[in-house]
């Protein structure tokens, strides 16, 4: 028979057992204790003795005095003795007041409780109205406290403030004056499981007359008889209760009652079909406080059977609230709400340690769930599929031996507040057109990674903590489109964001730092939005775009990471615009191995190598940035690199602001190279290039510096004002000069070495301080003029007498003043700093006053330090 079947055929034989099936309350006082008024213990019943032939019921003493006589007229009755019956009737009267003052004035409080514990709750309503002093000592929280735990087992008093709302209160925190006596009126009504307990009461019915509570041996039997109630409420005590198939299609409430920790005392369990099930009609149904369990036959154990120990179906909506619910089934979940209008609250409840899947919302189910301990599950901790929309706050979801939480196949949801960590798989996975909405989740250790986005999933994942997690913080793959919004991404054992195979994404406004490979990662032709982050202090690089990766990656601040701010390679054509990118460890922006892609007003300053890195065939436009505050240069084109550099500003860089060697050849075209703590562009080991309509400009060096049979075009640039020569070209280099304006230099204007014969066209070469020339016919040492960093080009010379050697120049007029009659030797006119005016050599210079001790002559700027990158990478 189908599940479908047999949950029909269940529901009808319930139902035709209720109107049979008669409810046998205990012998007691009809209505309950919230109804016992004043008068009810003077109300006269039919079989009771009239007022005149009972006694006043606090009249302890009283003895009968009162005489048989037989009827008179009243003129034959005597009047002494008329007068002697009246003083006996006041005598009588006397003696009655006298024991009601004793009782009710005098008499120890104590003795008063300890009279009235042995009333129950109506008669103690009842005593507690004769007099203020009865109603004080009635009202003992004590009292009431004996009273509660004797019927309801409960170590707290319980609160049920309305329907489907139960709460226990610290008696001494309570807003009730007597929260014991409150507690037990509003659950009064209540049906009580109990089995064999109802013996009890028929061992002694005449001590337990001032109670109407019901007790029944099955939950079956309860549920049955509470259908005719509004909001019935049914108390199942310590217990375990096996094979009952509850199908709850009523607004019946049932609770769990032991002391202690009350859902581990009662325990209801089942070995097929559901332990319980919600369908239609149980619209404000109850659960609490109970454990459900399932332990599968072998026979319901293996597929297609799929079975849950808790089941919510179409159009209901119970409350399940600090339930224990276990499964031992490997097919089906242990929690399954399903079909339209299935929306359940389940609250503070303990799902773990199941064979399955923990949770599982499907077929448009809604529901809120809250405050739940989910761990330990076989499968996911959660499944969210086909158009589920599940509300999920403040849950702990975690230690689950596949993926924590896992929405799927256009499943939806509203995740917030979870701490979700230490599942093996992702901490959340969204799959096949899932969009789930995840707000201040925090998703930590995961043994694989923190959030899994593939398959064409989306999601908006706002505001959460994500870190240690052994892979990616999040992987974003296979066409998957999500939202990534100011979260916190840290201290990953891998990479922070991983986007590829064609993933997509909105990252935005996050904080990425401390993780050991990229902050993000983009590669595999995967085009994401990323902009507004931080991303800072990682142990690799900051942004790694490779394998055609793309993105518009822009307004990010890129700072202080132990690799490359930026990586861009293989084939990657990104747009990187209005990024700050600084104070990294090696190189701010590094392209290569074809590297592509836009550079576009970005700042870029700070970092220990270049602000940027081209190489081996990368091809990038560079356009309207600021490069600064770079320790080993501004740009580095090298090793075959290309590029466009237009309109940026490159300055105080600590090396040149712009190299280009090893067959390189870029384009640079109207930018400002300025104020470089040493030369403007540096073109050696073979560097061509075409720098044209350039601003050059109060450089430490050579506005350009031309050597070792490199061979670029210079063409309209202005060099001027720099603290060395304007161009300089030296060791077998070469260059085409062609409308350049070069004037106001220090060093002279255009300063050729030896043997070097550049193509010279329309250049205006003027008004420059020629100080090299100066000074030697002034007689100075050329030391004065520079230093082991500024190299003035002139005529330079050896002396065998002194034995310097290749790596020692002497300036003419020290040749001439300071070694006046050695062996010397021309070398050749180029450029230079005078080792005897440094002080390196073992004759003191004598055209200069204190000699400075200086390093070796360089006859070429220091060369720039290439990444390291490929080499961790």
């Amino acid at each position: 028979m189908s599940s479908n079947s047999m949950r029909a055929t269940r529901i009808n034989t319930r139902r035709s057992c209720r109107k049979s099936r008669k409810r046998l309350p205990l012998p007691g006082i009809e209505g309950d204790v919230a109804s016992a008024e004043p008068a009810a213990a003077c109300v006269a019943h039919p079989s009771s003795p009239t007022p005149s032939q009972t006694s006043h019921p606090y009249h302890l003493r009283r003895t009968s005095l009162r005489r048989d006589v037989s009827p008179v007229s009243a003129a034959n009755t005597p009047r002494k003795r008329q007068r002697r019956s009246r003083s006996a009737q006041d005598e009588a009267s006397q003696g009655s007041s006298t024991a009601a003052y004793f009782l009710q004035y005098e008499l120890p409080d104590e003795v008063i409780l300890n009279i009235f514990s042995y009333l129950l709750e109506q008669d103690l309503c009842r005593v507690s109205q004769v007099c203020k002093r009865f109603n004080t000592v009635a009202n003992d929280s004590e009292l009431w406290k004996t009273l509660y735990q004797s019927v309801f087992e409960y170590d707290l008093p319980l609160m049920n403030p309305k329907p489907c709302k139960f709460e226990f209160i610290q008696p001494d925190e309570s807003e009730y004056e007597n929260p014991w006596k409150g507690s037990f009126k509003s659950l009064y009504r209540g049906l009580h499981v109990r089995p064999g307990f109802h013996a009890k009461y028929e061992e002694a019915p005449e001590r337990y007359k001032g109670r109407h509570i019901s007790f029944f041996e099955t939950i079956e039997a309860a549920f049955n008889d509470s259908e005719d109630m509004k909001h019935p409420l049914v108390f199942i005590h310590k217990g375990m209760y096996s094979g009952e198939w509850l199908i709850i299609d009523t607004n019946v409430q049932l609770i769990g009652a032991a002391p202690g920790n009350v859902a581990e005392h009662v325990i209801l369990e089942r070995q097929s079909e559901s332990t319980i099930m919600f369908v239609e009609g149980a619209n404000q149904a109850y659960l609490g406080y109970v454990t459900l369990k399932f332990c599968p036959d072998v026979t319901s154990s293996v597929p297609p059977h799929k079975h849950y120990c808790l089941e919510v179906t179409e159009n209901c909506s119970p409350v399940v609230d600090h339930c224990v619910i276990r499964s031992t089934s490997v097919v089906g979940a242990a929690v399954c709400v399903s079909g339209v209008g299935a929306d359940p609250v389940i609250k503070h409840c303990d799902v773990s340690d199941c064979e399955n899947v923990g949770l599982y919302v499907t077929d448009y189910a809604q529901g809120t769930y809250e405050d739940n301990e989910i761990s330990r599950n076989a499968l996911a901790g959660v499944w969210v599929k086909n158009h589920a929309n599940p509300i999920m706050r403040r849950n702990h979801i975690h230690h689950g031996r596949d993926v924590g939480i896992f929405t799927f196949e256009n499943g939806q949801g509203y995740f917030e507040a979870n701490d979700i960590h230490n599942n093996r798989i992702a901490g959340f996975e969204v799959k096949a057109g899932a969009n789930p909405t995840v707000v201040s989740c925090e998703i930590h250790h995961g043994q694989t990674g923190g959030i899994y986005v593939h398959e064409n999933g989306r999601g908006q994942f706002l505001e959460n903590k994500i870190h240690n997690n052994s892979f990616a913080g999040i992987w974003v793959t296979s066409n998957s489109d999500p939202t990534i919004r100011r979260n916190e991404i840290y201290d990953g054992h891998q990479g922070g964001v991983y986007i590829f195979g064609e993933g997509r994404g909105l990252i935005e406004y996050n904080n990425i730092y401390g993780n050991a490979l990229a902050g993000i990662q983009i590669r595999t032709n995967s085009n994401p939005i990323v902009r507004h982050n931080k991303i800072h202090h990682g142990q690799h690089g900051g942004i790694y775009v490779h394998e055609k990766g793309q993105g518009l990656i822009e307004e990010n601040e890129v700072y202080s990471n132990t690799l490359a701010g930026v990586w861009i390679t293989t084939g990657s054509t990104p747009v990187l615009r209005r990024n700050r990118i600084h104070s990294g460890k090696q190189v701010g922006v590094y392209f290569y191995d074809n590297g592509h892609g836009t550079l576009e007003e970005n700042d870029i300053f700070n970092h220990l190598y270049s602000g940027v890195q081209i190489r081996t065939g990368s091809n990038p436009l560079i356009k309207k940035n600021k490069i600064w505050g770079g320790q080993n240069g501004g740009v580095l084109v090298y090793n075959g690199g290309l590029g466009v550099l237009e309109c940026n500003e490159i300055f105080d860089n600590a090396m040149a602001g712009v190299w280009i060697k090893t067959d390189s050849n870029p384009v640079l075209r109207r930018n400002k190279i300025h104020d470089g703590r040493d030369g403007g562009i540096c073109i050696f080991n073979g560097g061509r290039g075409v720098l044209e309509e350039n601003d050059i400009f109060r450089n430490a060096q050579a506005g350009v510096l031309i050597s070792t049979q490199s061979h670029p075009t210079l063409r309209t640039n202005r060099i001027f004002d720099g603290m060395a020569a304007g161009v300089e070209i030296t060791n077998n280099a070469t260059a085409t000069l062609e409308g350049n304006q070069i004037f106001n230099n220090k060093f002279g204007g255009l300063c050729l070495a030896s043997g070097v014969s550049p193509v010279l066209k329309d250049n205006k070469i003027f008004d420059n301080r020629n100080s090299v020339e100066k000074a030697v016919k002034s007689g100075q040492c050329l030391y004065k003029i520079s230093s082991y960093t500024s190299f003035p080009m002139h005529d330079f010379y050896r002396c065998r007498t002194c034995n310097t050697t290749d790596r020692n120049a002497i300036c003419v007029n020290c040749i001439k003043v300071c070694h006046a009659g050695h062996n010397v030797e021309f070398i050749r006119h180029d450029r230079f700093f005078c080792d005897c005016g440094a002080g390196t050599l073992n004759n003191s210079c004598l055209l200069q006053g204190e000699p400075t001790q200086d390093t070796d002559t360089l006859y070429d700027s220091a060369a720039p330090m290439e990444s390291h990158t490929l080499m961790v990478n």
